[in-house]
C-alpha cells in the first residue's frame, strides 16, 4: 500500500535518468495508481520515463507483476488446464468467438478477458454484443461458475483485477506512450496472469492492418510477451500472423459473428486455419502431444459448436443462435456490392483503410465510449492472390450515402493487377518459452 503519503517522483527520476526500475519500485508505483496516489500527470510522467528509456527483462517483469498484483488474482482448482489466448488485434480477427469453446471441447477451461474495439481494430466484446441479450459483465463469481460448468466465458475486464493498469492503460493514449513494447507488454500479460493461467497464446499481428504494422517491431513485441510471460511462471508461445489482408472475410460487428459461426459449422477458411494452429499451440502447452488432432476433431465434430452455443445462452443470448443466426443477428437496411475497378488479381490490400471503412459506417469507435451500429460493416471480402472476377466486398450500411463513400473507400483500398502474385504465409514466425523453443508447431 502507499497511500496519501506516498511521493512517486524520486522512482520517476531515477527512471528518467536510467537508474532502471526495481521490483520495490514497480510495486509502489502499481499501488499507487490503483489507489489514486500517483496522480495522472505522475502516471504520465511515468508512462514516456518507459518509453524513452525502456526497461530491461526483469524490470518489464517487475512492472507486469506489479500491475497484476494490484488487483485479485484468479486461483483455479480444475479437472483440467486453463489456457488463454490473447491478439494483438487487426481486421476481421475473430478467432476468440471459435477458440474460447473449442479448447473447452477439448477438456481445457478458458476464463478470457477481452476488450472493445478502438479505431480501425474490433473488439471482442462489441462483436459479441451484436448478439441479442448477451452481456459481457459478469461478477466473479458468476465468472468463475460459467468456467467451471461450461469450460469457457469472455467477459469484460473487471475492475478487480489489474487495477492499476486500468489508469495506466487509459493514460498512455493521451501521453503519447502507447508505442512503447515495455508498457504494452505489461498492460496484455498483466491482465492475462491475472486470469490464474497454466499456459497462454498470443497471436502477434503484422502488416498493414496491425496495430504496430511492420515485421520488426511485431517480432520484437512477441519476443517480450513471451519472455516476460515465461519469467512470470506462465508457458507461452506465440504466433507473428499475416494483417496484411483481413483475416476473416467481414470487419464489423454481427458480420464477423456470422464469420465464426460458419466457421463453428464447418466453413474452410483462414480463420478456420488460424484458430486451429493458435488452439493447438495452447493445448501443446498443457503437454498434449496431439493437440492439431484434438481440436481438428472438436471443431469438425460439432463440439466446439455445442459449447458456443451454451456460452452465448449463459450469458444472456438466444440459445438457438447457431441455428439461426439471421433470426437474431441483425440486418443494416443498405447493403451493396463493392464492383471490381478492373479485373485481374488482388494484388495487395491497405488493410488498415478497410478497417477505416468499416469505421466510418459505424461499426467502430473513434472514441472510447461512443456508440457502434452492429449492423453495419464489410462482408465478402476478396484476399490477396484471388480473381477480381466477383465483387470486392459486400457493403452493410445504414444509408445510401454511407455505403457509397465506403464503397469508394473499399476500391481505393485494393490494389489489382494483370497476375495471379504469390500468397503471403498465414503465420510469419513462431516464438516459444524455452522449453519448447525447438519443437516444431503443432500438426
Amino acid at each position: 500500500m502507499t497511500g496519501a503519503g506516498f511521493d512517486p517522483r524520486p522512482i520517476i527520476s531515477r527512471l528518467r535518468d536510467g537508474q532502471g526500475l526495481d521490483a520495490g519500485d514497480a510495486g509502489r508505483i502499481a499501488a499507487g495508481l490503483a489507489d489514486g496516489s500517483v496522480t495522472d500527470a505522475q502516471a504520465a510522467a511515468f508512462a514516456m520515463a518507459v518509453l524513452l528509456r525502456g526497461l530491461t527483462t526483469d524490470q518489464r517483469v517487475a512492472l507486469t507483476l506489479a500491475l497484476r498484483d494490484s488487483g485479485q488474482v484468479l486461483r483455479w482448482d480444475l479437472p483440467g488446464p486453463v489456457l488463454d489466448k490473447h491478439s494483438t488485434g487487426g481486421i476481421g480477427d475473430v478467432t476468440s468467438l471459435i477458440l474460447a469453446p473449442l479448447l473447452a471441447a477439448c477438456g481445457a477451461y478458458v476464463p478470457m478477458i477481452s476488450g472493445r474495439g478502438l479505431g480501425h481494430t474490433g473488439g471482442t466484446l462489441d462483436k459479441l454484443e451484436a448478439i441479442p441479450g448477451w452481456r459481457a459483465t459478469l461478477s466473479i463469481a458468476e465468472f468463475r461458475d460459467q468456467v467451471r460448468k461450461i469450460g469457457c466465458a469472455i467477459v469484460a475486464a473487471s475492475s478487480e483485477l489489474a487495477t492499476a493498469d486500468r489508469r495506466l492503460y487509459a493514460i498512455r493514449d493521451e501521453a503519447a506512450c502507447v508505442e512503447s513494447i515495455d508498457l504494452i507488454t505489461a498492460s496484455i500479460l498483466s491482465k492475462k496472469l491475472a486470469e490464474g493461467l497454466d499456459g497462454l497464446v498470443l497471436d502477434v499481428k503484422s502488416g498493414s492492418g496491425a496495430f504496430l504494422g511492420g515485421a520488426e517491431a511485431a517480432t520484437a513485441l512477441a519476443t517480450s510477451l513471451v519472455t516476460t510471460a515465461e519469467a512470470a511462471g506462465c508457458p507461452t508461445t506465440a504466433l507473428v500472423t499475416d494483417m496484411d489482408q483481413p483475416l476473416a472475410r467481414a470487419a464489423g460487428n454481427a458480420v464477423e459473428v456470422r464469420a465464426a459461426i460458419d466457421c463453428l459449422r464447418g466453413e474452410a477458411s483462414a480463420l478456420r486455419d488460424l484458430t486451429l494452429a493458435l488452439a493447438a499451440e495452447a493445448l501443446s502447452l498443457a503437454g498434449r502431444p496431439t493437440a492439431m488432432a484434438e481440436v481438428t476433431a472438436a471443431l469438425d465434430s460439432g463440439r466446439a459448436a455445442e459449447i458456443f452455443a451454451r456460452m452465448i445462452a449463459a450469458q444472456g443470448g438466444p440459445a438457438d443462435l447457431l441455428d439461426v443466426p439471421d433470426r437474431h443477428l441483425a440486418q443494416a437496411p443498405v447493403i451493396r456490392r463493392v464492383p471490381a475497378p478492373a479485373g485481374g488479381f488482388v494484388a495487395s490490400i491497405d488493410t488498415r483503410a478497410l478497417g477505416h471503412a468499416a469505421l466510418s459506417l459505424g461499426a467502430g469507435r473513434q472514441r472510447a465510449g461512443e456508440r457502434i451500429d452492429h449492423r453495419t460493416g464489410l462482408s465478402a471480402l476478396l484476399r490477396t492472390g484471388e480473381a477480381a472476377d466477383c465483387p470486392l466486398a459486400m457493403v452493410h450500411a445504414a444509408s445510401e450515402a454511407q455505403a457509397k463513400r465506403a464503397i469508394t473507400a473499399v476500391q481505393a483500398a485494393y490494389r489489382l493487377t494483370p497476375d495471379a502474385p504469390q500468397r503471403q504465409p498465414l503465420i510469419l514466425d513462431r516464438i516459444a518459452s524455452a522449453g519448447m523453443a525447438a519443437a516444431a508447431p503443432p500438426g
